[in-house]
């Protein structure tokens, strides 16, 4: 006969004194009774009772309240069975199926992944209380995407061998949008003018996307702190926001935003004074303070000043150096002085450099490009130009360094390199059609960090009828230790100018090069190369009488091969922030090619160009660009036409046609274009990131000028031509892409314009 002991309706009262419902006996067995999925085992493994132990009241209590706390369980009771410890449990039901009614605004898996982190999750013990708490967060996620009206409804199914099923039904509703943000209590600035401070607007033409007319608590005080900036730099020491309030329509459409604000008196700077044991001189340490007497306070060159001369300590090995300003604020004058206190702390050196998330990439391949070596004393402008190197590669999405200190010590810290990889193998097949090429094949294999090694390799074939290529190059960036490159290609190109706007030629080119670097400086390196180039051109009659000249032509079509050496060689300098979207820095470069005597061919051809980004806000950056380049025979000889510079196109002067700026002929009423001798192209462009997409989608609008001209045609600025509009960098998974969408805005009769351009598998 089985006697009761205890019921899951007395686990609440094990505290008190126990109730003795039986003797002490001594077990001789334990038999479990009700489990339908949990193993006995499971249920042994979490008694604190074992066959031979004598059971009491308080063993007996304390084994129900353990297998309640397993959560597996609903009812819990122990009976006696002759000596034999009998556990009565009743399971609770497992979670076998969750599903979503009406949810448009997120991802499924997304959600079930963030419901496992509340205990809801299929295969899981269905509990109630987390189902009441996972609701209210899927509720709470809606409402940070402005869902004020969304209603859900949690329903559960009871399934067979004691399962449930769960259903959440979701009424989105729409999204409410911010009406109106209003600022009380300005009277410096006009109300537009602060609300241009914030990141959270009411709807525009843009706000579908970056969500900005939804209310974000996180976006709000990040507003609010922006507006404390926007009057602290205006000399406003004392501001301060009294309150805000969120209010939104009973309709759950309209939010309407609040901010009360007192901006009190505009302070001056009185003095500034710098204080502390430092081994910099007086007059340095003073350029490093931009807060000068006189002018109105501003937080951000308080800010700069203080992290400049920071930075300047950094140089010299202090790395934990603190630099604080104290002010003292004259209420009755409207001023404020600045003592700025300067502590250098110990002189630091590195004790280990660590990198990781490089899966791909070898570690040397890293660490070849970080100027902050082990053992040595630290060097914050070795740690920025470190960073900038790594960036430049074009192997890493993101790259971030930090300089923890050491524990235990004053005067070590290890450098921290985390990269994150992004894909650098590019492989393209292309198949096409035109009415000039029929049957277009291409492809190209192209990888700059090969198996991890840095080098470069690519292979590249293009089957079309006007520019055919199959070109194989390789680069070693390392080709020494202390950065010497070297790398060669090899290719055949033809060219069919039939059906372009280029005068009717054929060529056919087969050559190989090999090409050295050599680092004269952190950002600047020389170049040079050697070549082998033979050339067959072929004229026509419809060609130039000058093409037909150069080649000998008579009748039918006439062919020239010419043998050339060219020699290159290049200076670059490279200050950019950034390989594919930089926002800020200065590259330059100038090259010089000159066929060598010895070959058919005599000419050279020179180029300069210079470029420099400017950062005019955190999202936008603006990009200057100019390009020049000349050629002309020498030795009596003249610059071979298939030499020529031209211009047009998405590389040069957008909105036109490629190749079809300069010098032309017209025959049978077709302007055919000559090319010339002489080349200037002018880019200036505002370029933007979209939210989300800083690192690999950026848009602009651009301003391009520029012209080619022949060996008699002087330079004038009333010859060049000019474009404007639209432009767009995407790296793809499929290699870089270039769009455009351009106007030109002084057209010539006879140019050729081209609305949409584009180009795949280049740099920007």
């Amino acid at each position: 006969m089985k006697k009761s002991l205890l019921s899951a309706l007395i686990a609440g009262l094990f505290v008190a004194a126990p109730v003795l419902a039986f003797e002490p006996f001594a077990v001789k067995d334990i038999r479990v009774e009700g489990i339908q999925r949990t193993e006995a085992g499971t249920v042994f493994s979490y008694l604190p009772v074992k066959v031979g132990d004598t059971l009491n009241d308080e063993k007996a209590a304390q084994s129900i309240k353990a297998l309640f706390a397993t959560g597996f369980f609903k009812d819990v009771r122990i009976e006696v069975d002759n000596g034999v410890m009998v556990v009565v449990v009743q399971e609770r039901p497992a979670i076998s199926t969750i599903n979503f009614v009406g949810m448009k605004e997120f991802e499924k898996d997304v959600i079930i992944k963030a419901l496992k982190e509340t205990g809801i999750g299929e295969g899981r013990i269905f509990d109630r209380g987390l189902l009441d708490k996972a609701e209210q967060e899927l509720k709470r996620q809606y409402l940070t995407r402005g869902k004020y009206g969304v209603n859900i409804t949690t329903t559960v199914t009871p399934l067979e061998r004691n399962r449930v099923g769960i259903n959440f039904n979701i009424e989105e509703g729409v999204a409410a949008k911010i009406k109106q943000i209003n600022i009380v209590g300005a009277k410096s600035f006009r109300e537009k003018d602060l609300q241009a401070q914030f990141e959270l607007t009411t709807p525009g033409w843009l706000t579908w996307y970056t969500k900005n007319d939804q209310y974000s608590r996180q976006k709000l005080s990040a507003d609010l702190e922006k507006l404390k900036s926007f009057y602290m730099n205006q000399g406003f020491l004392e501001f301060n926001v009294d309150s805000t309030q969120v209010s939104i329509s009973p309709d759950k459409q309209d939010v309407y935003i609040t901010v009360n604000l007192t901006e009190g008196e505009r302070y001056r700077v009185s003095s500034v004074k710098v204080a502390g044991d430092f081994n910099i001189s007086d007059d340095e340490m003073q350029k490093l303070v931009s807060v000068k007497a006189g002018e109105v306070f501003s937080r951000d060159r308080l800010n700069a000043s203080t992290k400049a001369i920071a930075d300047r300590l950094g140089k010299e090995g202090y790395a934990f150096a603190n630099v604080n300003a104290a002010p003292e604020i004259d209420k009755e004058k409207h001023q404020v002085a600045f003592t700025i206190f300067v502590d250098p702390g110990k002189r630091v050196y590195v004790r280990r450099l660590n990198i990781t998330g490089n899966t791909k990439t070898r570690d040397e391949v890293v660490r070849r490009e970080i100027r902050q070596m082990e053992s040595g004393w630290y060097d914050a402008d070795k740690i920025t130009t470190s960073k900038q190197r790594l960036d430049r590669l074009g192997y890493f999405t993101e790259v971030a360094i930090e300089t923890p200190a050491v524990a235990g010590t004053s005067d070590q810290l290890d450098v921290n390199v985390n990269v994150a990889e992004r894909p650098t193998g590019n492989l393209m097949l292309g198949l096409g059609t035109s009415s000039t090429d029929k049957i277009i094949l291409s492809g190209s294999i192209s990888q700059s960090n090969f198996m991890g090694s840095g080098n470069n390799v690519t292979m590249q074939v293009n089957s079309a009828r006007s520019y055919r290529t199959y070109v194989f190059s390789y680069t070693n960036p390392y080709f020494t230790q202390d950065g010497v490159s070297q790398g060669f290609d090899i290719y055949h190109r033809t060219v069919n100018t039939l059906s372009t706007s280029i005068a009717y030629y054929r060529s056919a080119s087969t050559g190989a090069a090999i090409r050295f670097g050599f680092p004269i400086g952190e950002k600047e390196s020389i170049g040079v190369g050697l070549g082998l180039d033979s050339t067959k051109i072929t004229a026509f009659e419809n060609s130039p009488p000058k093409y037909r000249e150069y080649v000998g032509w008579t009748s039918g079509e006439a062919s020239l091969t010419k043998l050339s050496l060219p020699v290159t060689t290049s200076w670059s300098s490279d200050g950019r922030d950034s390989f594919f979207f930089p926002t800020k820095g200065t590259y330059q470069k100038a090259s010089l090619e000159v066929a060598m005597p010895g070959g058919d061919l005599k000419y050279y051809r020179a180029n300069y160009q210079l470029q420099h980004y400017f950062p005019l806000s955190q999202r936008f950056t603006l990009m200057l660009n100019g390009e020049v380049g000349y050629a002309n025979g020498y030795g009596g000889s003249e610059l071979p036409f298939f030499k020529n510079y031209y211009a047009g196109g998405v590389t040069s002067v957008r909105g036109y046609k490629a190749s079809s700026l300069g010098p032309y002929i017209v025959e049978d009423g077709t302007t055919y274009r000559l090319g010339g001798n002489k080349r200037v192209v002018g880019n200036a462009e505002v370029l933007w990131s979209l939210p989300g997409m800083d690192k690999s989608f950026r848009m602009g609008w651009f301003f391009d000028a520029g012209q080619v001209y022949g060996s008699e045609d002087k330079f004038s600025l009333s010859d060049l031509r000019y474009s404007t509009g639209l432009s767009a960098a995407w790296v793809s998974p499929v290699g870089p892409l270039r769009f455009s969408i351009g106007r030109p805005l002084n057209k010539g009769e006879k140019d050729q314009s081209e609305l949409f351009q584009f180009q795949m598998g280049t740099t920007f």
